[in-house]
């Protein structure tokens, strides 16, 4: 297997676009929103870590290096492969089938409200103040007012902007890994290399 990060990143961009594509043939129904949510928080960040873990391990084996090569060996590939299926699945939902960036947002704000829901009948069941339940009932029609069909016909969680807004959460992510993988495989200095400077 390839040592290159450049080239773990674009395989790592081809996981992605595969697993993206698995979800949308397979799960493209009423579990759609649920699906791709799962897929992100728990599968994706398992293959990008290993690929940032083998780019690093395997130069490591042979090479050994500081800190900066180290955190820059593990961020390239998770960035090649980040960046474009950011792009790739932005242009998809965007340009080639509006219908399930449709179903997304509709999921999305479906979600939301059950949330609210859970929240509000969890709350009131445990209340026994009428003065709490009172002020419950008011922040839960306030509530209830962010999901009136006129304000959410617009509402759009796939523009450019939040899709810039996912990719920097995810870019800490991707720091953070790397800072911990440069920190692990970088170079140890030995006490007598310190003595004969």
């Amino acid at each position: 297997m390839t040592k290159s990060p450049t080239t773990l990143g674009i395989l790592l961009f081809g996981a992605t676009m595969l697993i993206f594509f698995v979800v949308y043939w397979f799960f493209s129904g009423i579990t759609y929103f649920e699906t791709s949510l799962k897929v992100n928080a728990f599968i994706l960040p398992v293959f990008y870590a290993l690929a940032a873990f083998w780019s690093v391990k395997s130069h490591w084996n042979t090479h050994r290096m500081g800190f900066r090569e180290a955190f820059k060996r593990a961020f390239i590939p998770m960035f090649i492969g980040g960046i474009l299926s950011i792009v790739s699945i932005f242009a998809f939902l965007n340009y080639v089938d509006t219908d399930a960036k449709k179903l997304l947002n509709y999921q999305y704000v479906q979600r939301q409200k059950s949330e609210l829901d859970k929240e509000y009948y969890s709350a009131k069941k445990i209340l026994k103040h009428q003065k709490d339940i009172d002020e419950l009932e008011q922040k839960y029609k306030e509530g209830l007012q962010r999901f009136d069909p006129k304000i959410v016909k617009g509402k759009d969680m796939l523009t450019a902007s939040h899709f810039s807004g996912y990719f920097a959460a995810i870019l800490i992510f991707y720091v953070v890994l790397s800072v911990f993988f440069g920190a692990f495989f970088r170079k140890k200095t030995m006490p007598e290399e310190i003595i004969k400077e």
